[in-house]
């Protein structure tokens, strides 16, 4: 989850998953008031959609051995990793069924959490409880999960093109993202957001950064790492006041000034994301001169005017992008990162100026800038 602040304050909920012999297995929560704590994020919006994603009545999860996930990643090997957080390492496995026509082979991801975890068990059931029942193209989907003992897991789909952060900033690639596909991810990553921002008691990410956007083998979005997700103020309040968890540029500036988290903090990291689509360069960076740590330092003096977002501008794009479309999504960055929560704008209307923006690119004939 990077790097964060603070420890896990989210009640541990219960829910009923499905063992892969078919028998049902229920794992009951510390106490039902955190139960029922947890359940509000999603009881208004069981059974109904909202755009492309569902929430489910209850997770239809599959509960995997240990033995199981030590044989598909050839004993949590080194060579298996494909991922590293603060809840353990992420390996990639496979497992092999059989079936009527032959024999079946399934690549997942396997998060596992390490003994000495500072992310630890909380994280692991919160996982459960919200991928287990949010399905939606723009979420990771969480196959099943493991207990035994100490071994605690989380089994997913496996995405081939790794995480957006591995994508731009991965050491010693020259590789980069061609224009229309930043345009995609940032779309995508978008909905997904707006999707958890359309309940009634909105669901905070909490940690949304380039790491836990995470892209399958066309470069869809499926969002990921929901450890830390919150439920959103109660009726007649603005923000939820919380310890302060997160990751050093992503995190909005109220939230760690004085823990007041709102569902636009979530806003303000996506701004900071968009920046890093846009530039190239990490949210957060020892190495820039004093002052300019931050991406959002350094950017923001340079986001106003039309012709400055070419001087911040991707150096690996060779000009290869429109400049009316980087200035619509650097407006729309600062925006995003302002000051004032009230002032910035909801993740539906992200979404609805992203997609007109990608619709025009589409539209023209891609020269350089």
């Amino acid at each position: 989850m990077g790097v964060c602040y603070g420890t896990p304050d989210f009640p541990t909920p219960s829910f009923t998953g499905y063992l892969r012999s078919g028998r049902k297995l229920t794992v009951s929560s510390s106490s039902s008031s955190a139960a029922s704590s947890s359940h509000d994020l999603v009881a208004a919006g069981d059974n109904q959609a909202f755009g492309d994603g569902e929430v489910l009545a209850d997770p239809n999860l599959t509960v995997f051995s240990f033995a199981e996930l030590k044989e598909a990643t050839k004993n949590f090997g080194r060579d298996t990793v494909i991922g590293e957080g603060g809840f353990g390492y992420v390996h990639k496995g496979v497992l092999r069924g059989k079936e009527e026509s032959g024999r079946t082979e399934t690549i997942i991801a396997v998060k596992r959490l390490k003994p000495d975890s500072v992310q630890g068990y909380t994280e692991w059931r919160r996982e459960i409880d919200f991928l287990g029942r949010l399905s939606h193209p723009n979420l990771v989907k969480l196959l099943g999960f493991c207990q035994e003992d100490e071994n605690l897991a989380l089994v997913y789909e496996y995405l081939p093109m790794g995480s957006l952060e591995n994508q731009l900033f991965r050491k010693g690639s020259t590789a980069h993202l061609p224009w229309d596909v930043r345009l995609k991810v940032a779309v995508g990553a978008a909905r997904g957001l707006a999707f958890l921002h359309s309940f009634e008691r909105q669901i905070i990410f909490r940690d949304f950064k380039s790491s836990n956007i995470i892209l399958d083998g066309s470069y869809t979005v499926k969002l990921s790492d929901f450890g830390l997700v919150k439920s959103g103020p109660r009726e007649g309040m603005s923000h939820v006041s919380t310890r302060v968890m997160g990751t050093r540029g992503y995190a909005a500036p109220e939230y760690i000034a004085a823990g007041h988290l709102y569902v636009k903090s979530d806003v303000y990291s996506f701004g900071v994301v968009l920046l890093e689509i846009l530039t190239g360069s990490r949210a957060c960076d020892l190495s820039r001169p004093v002052g300019k740590h931050l991406l959002v330092e350094w950017a923001r003096p340079l986001l106003s005017k039309k012709k400055k977002p070419r001087t911040i501008m991707d150096s690996r794009l060779k000009g290869k992008y429109y400049i009316d479309s980087a200035f619509q999504i650097a407006q729309l960055a600062l925006t995003c990162i302002r000051a004032d929560p009230n002032q910035r704008p909801s993740m539906t209307k992200v979404v609805e100026e992203l997609e007109s923006i990608e619709a025009a690119s589409a539209n023209r004939i891609l020269r350089n800038a």
